[in-house]
């Protein structure tokens, strides 16, 4: 295997290890896949402007996400059907998470339920929701996450149908027999049918609502206390209506470009969205994420914190518990490393001023100077 010296490398093993049908429901995007290719380009883009002589002895990386003191502003994004990668599957994740002191989320579509991640240990940990057709299996869904301790929900608002994924369609993907979607297995919604295109397309058209508006968001209010972030936002515009309708965060996300192709990079998004927030809830951001550099890109421009999604699916196929442990203790190294070559000893420190962007390059932004 040689030695693993980042995070992309971890790709090229898993697909390697890895059937095609599941490499590529992992590694593809939507459609002509530009949007794929941007969420990392975009990244290449953005320049630092490093501060020097500043004492950078001592780094200090934690910070709080909805009032939870996490170690470094990393954390894992929902990533379904992840026992596809490894048998160990989302407790894998979930240990890796724990022990690297950060938060995970647990995608709806998970090969391990919310109790049995939730049996793994102490944890903070996030769950990704879906509304489907049928409120009860919502509600019920809800309810067991806040029963095993789920701290959040992330309300994806991206899917009201499921983006056109070719290889997909080509592959006839479906859930492997052996698996199933663990958190609605007794509700006989754990099964996957084969298709003439992509069964998880089948499914999504069978089974996800497509009318949820944002009198769902209000609604989902109702019958929870715990707090959500709509996952899915990329214009001002609907960071707006966030706000007014009491998201307690959102994430930056174009659904790791699997969604709607020729939509704008999240990196490219996260600017626009901070400022029509106006600091009245958090921001995060996920898709494109494999450096420390681009954890560091994405606080000067306003996040409160990066979600990795394929880093985790990839290193897991390559190396169960152990890669997932060591993506995380790389991004981190990486940041630290950054943040002291910056001239930042605290996330705090870290500003605008410390990058240079394609529309500053282009005169679009005021000077800073």
């Amino acid at each position: 295997m040689g030695e693993i010296t980042n995070v992309t490398e971890y790709q090229a093993i898993a697909k390697q290890k890895l059937p095609k049908m599941i490499y590529d429901y992992y590694a593809s995007g939507a459609e002509d896949e530009w949007t794929l290719q941007e969420n990392r380009e975009a990244f290449a883009r953005i320049l630092f402007r490093p501060r020097i002589l500043i004492d950078v002895s001592k780094i200090d990386m934690a910070t709080t996400v909805l009032g939870f003191k996490i170690s470094m502003p990393i954390m894992i994004a929902p990533s379904a059907m992840q026992k596809m990668a490894h048998p160990d599957g989302e407790y894998a994740t979930a240990r890796a998470a724990s022990s690297a002191g950060t938060i995970m989320t647990l995608s709806s579509w998970a090969t391990s339920s919310v109790e049995e991640v939730a049996s793994t240990g102490p944890g903070i940990r996030f769950f990704q929701l879906y509304v489907y057709k049928d409120r009860r299996v919502v509600e019920q869904l809800v309810r067991r996450a806040e029963r095993a301790g789920f701290k959040a929900i992330a309300l994806t608002v991206d899917t009201p149908r499921l983006g056109r994924r070719e290889a997909d369609i080509k592959n006839r993907f479906v859930l492997p027999p052996f698996l199933t979607l663990k958190n609605f297995e007794g509700l006989e919604l754990g099964k996957m049918d084969q298709a003439s295109d992509s069964g998880l397309a089948s499914y999504v058209a069978g089974q996800i609502d497509r009318t949820l508006s944002w009198k769902d968001v209000k609604w989902l209010q109702t019958i929870t206390t715990l707090p959500i972030l709509v996952k899915g936002v990329i214009t001002a515009e609907d960071t707006r209506l966030a706000v007014e309708n009491g998201a307690a965060g959102i994430i930056v996300s174009n659904h790791g470009a699997r969604q709607l192709d020729y939509v704008p990079a999240t990196i490219s998004a996260l600017e626009e969205v901070v400022k029509a927030a106006r600091g009245q809830l958090p921001v995060f951001l996920d898709g494109g994420v494999r450096r420390g550099t681009d954890v560091f890109k994405a606080l000067a421009l306003g996040a409160a914190g990066v979600f990795i999604g394929r880093p985790v699916v990839f290193s897991l196929a390559a190396a169960g518990e152990a890669g997932v442990r060591n993506v995380l203790q790389m991004l981190r190294d990486e940041f630290e490393l950054t943040m002291a070559l910056s001239g930042c000893t605290s996330l705090a420190d870290i500003t605008r001023n410390h990058v240079i962007t394609e529309a500053d390059k282009l005169g679009v932004m005021p000077s800073r100077l």
